[in-house]
């Protein structure tokens, strides 16, 4: 008996300081742990100040385009044909993300290959915005943008659109390409609407020639400042309907006398519609100018329309024809030229173009062949 509780004694004694040691080393474990979760949370968030940085100094962006284009154009009643090889554009983005909501955009550009006195180019800046989201279906751009309105005025890459040369109805109506500096807001809603509402500087030409009266935001006057809304609707799978309004209340800033142009308004709408490969659209705007002293230079309504029809056999290849008529010399004078060709696209992003163009006489009659290479990135 003394043997037995002796021998239980022991055990007890045993097994009391073997769960004293396994306690003590549950919570050595337990203090490992606690350290390796501090340790765990600060590599995180290193991590996530590392990520964080490395996006704030990782998000300039830079792209751009170019085309390069051959016309052979003859006319019956202008003194010279155009023939000719020119490096039209050759344009370069940089924009550059500050954060998730603040963002920067810019487009320079070069036109005609060369610049400077006497020569056929100019040095452009295009756009140089700032952009702040104001939620997540809208936000305000401050600084120079392109005119919401039209179809190439903000989409003009040439992989973009069919034809060498851009359609003469948004070059000399609209007039394309159109940026001015100001302020714009823009929102979209899940119905497919969406609308920009800018003030922003204007045009400035005394005798109401629109392509002429584009400042290009250089030392430009701004005594009359412009008003722009468009609203678009894309709630449509391959429809788009868009119209734009413009006002400004003094062509001349400030400088007019009488006879010269006063206020003008601008009415442009479009619709796109595109099934499979087949794509139609269709254009009008047309400028409305008051004349100081109720005189008129023969630019008081200044009009163009555009019909078009494309279709688009695969990725790489497609046809198009275009019926543009305009005026924009007098309220007599209606101009009209057609063209058909053809596009191929070894790569999405890379375009060669060919044409063929026909004026009526009061367009010059350039009538003939234009042929161009594209690209962008």
């Amino acid at each position: 008996m003394t043997l037995c509780k002796t021998l239980t004694g022991a055990l007890v004694a045993a097994a009391l300081t073997s769960t004293s040691s396994f306690a003590a080393d549950l919570n050595d474990l337990q203090k490992q742990i606690d350290e390796l979760k501090v340790e765990n949370s600060q590599i995180l968030a290193n991590l996530e100040n590392t990520s964080s940085s490395a996006h704030s100094s990782n998000t300039t962006t830079i792209g751009g385009y170019g085309e390069l284009h051959y016309n052979n154009l003859s006319s019956d009643i202008t003194s010279a044909d155009k023939k000719s090889i020119d490096f039209h554009r050759f344009v370069l983005f940089f924009g550059h993300e500050f954060n998730n909501d603040i963002r920067f955009y810019s487009e320079f550009e070069l036109e005609h290959s060369i610049a400077g006195e006497s020569k056929n180019g100019e040095v452009e800046l295009e756009q140089a915005y700032i952009e702040f989201d104001t939620s997540d279906s809208s936000n305000i751009k401050a600084g120079i943008f392109l005119i919401p309105v039209g179809q190439i005025n903000e989409t003009h890459e040439p992989p973009a659109f069919y034809g060498v040369e851009r359609n003469p109805v948004e070059k000399n109506i609209i007039p394309a390409t159109w940026w001015e500096a100001g302020a714009m807001y823009s929102a979209n809603t899940s119905s497919g609407i969406s609308y920009d509402l800018a003030i922003h500087s204007g045009l400035s030409n005394n005798e109401g020639k629109i392509r002429d009266a584009r400042q290009k935001v250089s030392k430009a006057p701004a005594d009359s400042l412009a008003y722009t809304a468009r609203i678009k609707y894309t709630g449509i799978t391959g429809l788009e309907l868009a119209g734009t309004i413009q006002y400004q209340s003094d062509f001349s800033q400030g400088t007019g006398t009488t006879g010269d142009a006063e206020d003008g308004t601008l009415l442009e709408a479009h619709a796109v519609y595109t099934t499979g490969g087949l794509k139609l659209s269709a254009l009008y705007a047309s400028w409305d100018i008051n004349f100081e002293g109720g005189t008129t230079t023969g630019k008081d309504t200044q009009n163009g329309s555009i019909i078009e029809a494309s279709y688009k056999f695969n990725s790489k290849w497609g046809i198009f024809a275009r019926q543009n008529n305009w005026t924009n010399d007098d309220g007599a004078t209606d101009k009209a030229q057609t063209d058909i060709g053809v596009n191929y696209w070894p790569h999405e992003s890379v375009v060669l173009k060919a044409d063929y163009q026909a004026q009526n006489d009061e367009a010059d009659d350039f009538d003939g062949i234009n042929l161009g290479v594209g690209y962008q990135f």
